[in-house]
Parts: structure tokens; C-alpha cells; sequence
């Protein structure tokens, strides 16, 4: 183990300018979760009321503070996976390197761990950065943190390197390089779509059951709106994957035997060999946009029923209270999406990194650079439509019932106001994916055929 982690530094320092990028952004992955990490600690390590001078007085209770760090534990899910993408992108890209691995004697599982340990060292150094940074924060918030908090702190500082590099390996299991300096990714044993429905389906039998069963027995006496909020939420953006993966070879089909054009063309026959390599890409933007589609519903009733309220004198604290809770909600949701939309572009250009032999052959043969840029932004394009469009309807609808059951005040939200969501992120997911297009230039160079 220890020569692996010093030849996995070794790596890392001798790292050239097109992978400083890659390491980059894994310490920018790890530097976010610390910062969480840290925020979380601090939260839960207050006890009773503590007056925090941020947060209009939403982060005082007790209550309060364990809700914003369930929700701050949220955010994790999006950056680990973020950081996941890294790795794998920086397998491939690396295979050179890795084949030369091999042939030293290396063993597969060997050049996995290895790479992994090279991006728990980027995280290592995302995760001190953060840490440096964010203390001297705290410690101007909070005049005497406990000891426990300080133990909390250096706990997370290490257990984010060390997550990242476990992130890292989850993700390089299927990645093997041979000697010959060939990567390729061994298949799952398993079916792609069988996953996904099942897992859609489980969704939808646990939603019925937690909106039927109330009516047939008065046992269940708990509130079931935000867990039931939560269960359609999944059940609407696993849908969504599902119609993606499902459609994107049906679209590559019937593309494929009806265009002239070279750039449908080759995208169609792309989405056709691989449907479920864009599933894969959009399950968490499609996971946004549900939960930014019911939020806007949810926010406009509520602001109209807090304005009424205010006006009444009725409310139990001060307005900016509940609006600083939603600006906070947005917040969390928006950085989300950061990150889903900065995994995409790391997910196009893997997948331009794995296919750059490819490429370089088609622009050997005459296909000019434009065309290939279209349509790589066509696979993006042709299969997020339809599931971007079923996410936003989906999370709309979600959110005007979850917001009728919660307001006291009849108000209706505006519909355009949510649904420009899923168009919102679909034109942002275009410029993500558009991000690539200059390691497209650098890919279809004639070199890249010296080593097919």
C-alpha cells in the first residue's frame, strides 16, 4: 500500500498541463464537501438556543439547525458524484500511463487502486484548503467551539480524502487497462434498464402505498406530506432517466434510417450503440430540475401566504425568518445544479477522451471538425428533451399539490414561472456539454492514430 501511494504521488507530480484541470477540479470537489462537512459539524455540535449572527435567527434552534444540515447532507450526494466523474475521466485519459503500469508487472486491480489513490491525494489537498479557510470562519461565528467540534473538524478533514478515493475506486471498477495501452470498460453483468424499472417501479408501489393506506387503516396517523413529497420526487426522476435510456435507442433507430444529414447521423448511431451512457449523464440534472420545478410552485404559494400573513400581523416571527429559509432552499438547489451541469461537461468530455481514436480516424477520412461538434452536441440534445420535459411537468405538479396541502391561502402559482425550469437547465446543459468542444480540436488530431 505504501508503495502505491507513493507512486500514486509520483503520478500526481508529474502530471501535465492537460491533467492539472482534472486534478483541479477534484480539489474543488473536495473542498465543497469539506466545507459541508465543516458546516455540519458546527451545526450539530450547538446545543439548545444559540444565537448565530447569519441566518435572520433560522439557525438558533435546535430544530432549525437539524434541518439545514439534513439539508446540506443532501448536497454531498451531487459532489461525490462529481468527484467520481473525475476519476473516471482521468482513467481514461491517463491510459498511456496506466498501460506502461502494466507492463511494469502491475495487476489490473492494481492500476485501479492507483488512480484512485491519485485522486484521494487531489482531494487531500482540496480538503486542507478548505479546512484553512473555512476554521478561521468559524471560529469569528463561534467565540468557543467544544472540543467535540474540534474533533468533528479534523475528523471530516480526513474522511473526505479518504471517501473521495473510495468515490474514485466505485467508480474505476469496471475500468481495466491492458499492456498494450487499451482502455476499455468491462460491461455490467447486469441490464441498465432492468435497473432502472425495477427501482421505478418500487418507487411507484411505495407511493401508493403511502397515499392509499391511510384510507383503508386510521392507525397511520403520521404526517406523510414531505415523505410522500420526497418518494414522487424519485419516482418522477427515475421515470425520467428511464424514458431516457429507453428513448435514446428508439431516437438513434429511427434517426438512422431517415436522415441525410452527417451529424444526425453519426449522434443517432452513437445513442443507438450505447443508450444508457446518457441516462447515466442526466440522472442527476433530470433530479434537479424536478426539484427546482416543485420548488418554484412551492415558493410562489407560500410567499403570497406569508405576505398575507404579514399584513395581518400574524406571523410568529419576523418575515425574513421564512423568506431567508427559502432564499437557502434556492441556494441549495442552485448549487446543485452547479454541480450536475459541471459533472456533464467532465461526463462529454470522458466521453470524447475514451472515443478520441475515433474521432481522429472520421477527420482522417474527411469529416470535417463541425460536423462531429454537432453532434456531439445532439447526443446531449436528443435524448434530455423529452425526459427534461416530463421532470419539469412532473415536479410542477408535485409541488402545486405539496403547496395546496400546506397553505392556508388559496393561491394558484403562475404555471410559466415553474415550468421555465426544465428549460432553464436544458439550454444549460447544451452550453455544458458545448464546454468540450475545444478538447474535441485537440482529440481529432492525425497523432492520436499512432497509438490505434
Amino acid at each position: 500500500m505504501r508503495a502505491e501511494l507513493r507512486l500514486a504521488w509520483l503520478l500526481t507530480r508529474g502530471s501535465d498541463r492537460r491533467e492539472w484541470w482534472r486534478v483541479a477540479l477534484t480539489a474543488v470537489g473536495a473542498a465543497l464537501a469539506t466545507g459541508i462537512g465543516l458546516a455540519i459539524v458546527a451545526l450539530t455540535s450547538l446545543d439548545g438556543y444559540y444565537s448565530v449572527s447569519v441566518g435572520s435567527g433560522l439557525l438558533d434552534s435546535t430544530s432549525d439547525r437539524r434541518n439545514v444540515s439534513i439539508a446540506l447532507g443532501l448536497l454531498l450526494i451531487p459532489v461525490l458524484g462529481f468527484v467520481g466523474q473525475c476519476a473516471r475521466i482521468g482513467a481514461v485519459h491517463r491510459d498511456r500511463r496506466l498501460a506502461a503500469l502494466r507492463l511494469a508487472g502491475a495487476a489490473p486491480w492494481q492500476v485501479r487502486r492507483i488512480a484512485a489513490l491519485e485522486s484521494g491525494l487531489a482531494c487531500l489537498a482540496g480538503s486542507v484548503l478548505a479546512t484553512v479557510t473555512a476554521v478561521p470562519v468559524l471560529l469569528h461565528l463561534w467565540s468557543h467551539p467544544s472540543p467535540g467540534a474540534w474533533a468533528g473538524f479534523a475528523l471530516m478533514a480526513v474522511a473526505v480524502p479518504v471517501l473521495g478515493a473510495a468515490v474514485s475506486a466505485l467508480s474505476l471498477r469496471r475500468v481495466v487497462a491492458s499492456p498494450l495501452g487499451r482502455v476499455r470498460r468491462a460491461g455490467p453483468t447486469w441490464a441498465p434498464g432492468r435497473l432502472f424499472r425495477t427501482v421505478t417501479w418500487l418507487l411507484a408501489a411505495t407511493a401508493l402505498f403511502i397515499v392509499v393506506a391511510p384510507v383503508f387503516s386510521d392507525s397511520f396517523t403520521f404526517d406523510f406530506g414531505p415523505v410522500t413529497v420526497f418518494v414522487l420526487a424519485l419516482l418522477i426522476s427515475f421515470t425520467a432517466v428511464w424514458l431516457t435510456g429507453s428513448s435514446s435507442r428508439q431516437l438513434g433507430e429511427g434517426l438512422a434510417t431517415r436522415t441525410r444529414r452527417p451529424d444526425v447521423l453519426i449522434a443517432a448511431e452513437r445513442l443507438r450503440d450505447d443508450p444508457w451512457a446518457a441516462a447515466r449523464t442526466h440522472a442527476g440534472v433530470l433530479l434537479v430540475t424536478v426539484a427546482g420545478s416543485g420548488f418554484m410552485g412551492v415558493r410562489q404559494v407560500l410567499l403570497a401566504e406569508l405576505h398575507a400573513r404579514s399584513r395581518e400581523g400574524s406571523l410568529a416571527a419576523d418575515l425574513s425568518y421564512y423568506t431567508t429559509g427559502l432564499d437557502l432552499t434556492a441556494a441549495a438547489i442552485l448549487v446543485g445544479l452547479a454541480l450536475v451541469l459541471t459533472a456533464l461537461a467532465v461526463g462529454t468530455a470522458e466521453s470524447l477522451a475514451t472515443r478520441r481514436r475515433g474521432l481522429a480516424a472520421q477527420v482522417a477520412a474527411g469529416v470535417p471538425q463541425a460536423v462531429l461538434a454537432r453532434a456531439l452536441l445532439l447526443e446531449t440534445a436528443l435524448p434530455l428533451a423529452p425526459a427534461a420535459a416530463v421532470a419539469g411537468v412532473g415536479g410542477f405538479a408535485i409541488g402545486t399539490w405539496y403547496a395546496s396541502l400546506t397553505s392556508e391561502v388559496t393561491v394558484a402559482p403562475v404555471p410559466y414561472v415553474p415550468l421555465l425550469v426544465p428549460l432553464v437547465v436544458y439550454a444549460a446543459c447544451l452550453l455544458a456539454a458545448a464546454c468540450s468542444l475545444p478538447l474535441l480540436r485537440r482529440s481529432v488530431r492525425p497523432a492520436e492514430l499512432r497509438y490505434a
